[in-house]
């Protein structure tokens, strides 16, 4: 089944989030391991994981191939924020913290509103309706104010030294 070039550039843009926001999620879990910070993160990352699955397995259903060149610079662009997010610029490991939570929090709000689009249409698309938009939602939301909790704490901890 073919979509239009709208909605085939859309799901690609939107494969790219996860493969940048999963490196980072998987970078921030392993450095916050010791705790529960880390937990919290693990679960994250598995979410994204399957949050990405769903979104694969649509891609598929409507013969949409993830776009190399975008996954490959989503990667990039992850690997050069680290650059940002470094000690190498950033000597306070609180503001670190913080903005790495925010890039990913913005990242999974970004997942919850292509779920939002999605249902726009999902009346019109049998294989968009087979998706539990609903859930979708829910867990990005979820996530996000996880997310959310984590970035205020560690804002709290950067701008109050």
């Amino acid at each position: 089944m073919s979509v239009s070039t709208g909605l085939d550039i859309y799901l690609k843009d939107h494969l790219a989030g996860p493969t940048a926001g999963n490196e980072l999620a998987l970078k921030l879990s392993a450095e916050y391991s010791d705790g529960p910070l880390g937990n919290s993160l693990a679960e994250i990352v598995r979410e994204i994981e399957h949050d990405k699955d769903e979104l694969e397995k649509l891609m598929a259903a409507f013969d949409v191939a993830p776009d190399s060149l975008k996954q490959a610079g989503a990667w990039v662009a992850e690997k050069l924020s680290r650059l940002k997010l470094s000690d190498t610029f950033n000597n306070d490991p609180d503001l670190k913290r913080m903005l790495s939570f925010e890039v990913l929090a913005l990242g999974i709000e970004g997942k919850a509103e292509m779920w939002r689009a999605l249902m726009t249409i999902a009346d019109a698309e049998p294989e968009i309706a087979k998706l539990d938009l609903d859930d979708l939602v829910r867990r990005a939301d979820e996530q996000r104010a996880t997310m959310e909790k984590h970035r205020l704490e560690a804002a709290r901890d950067a701008f109050s030294s």
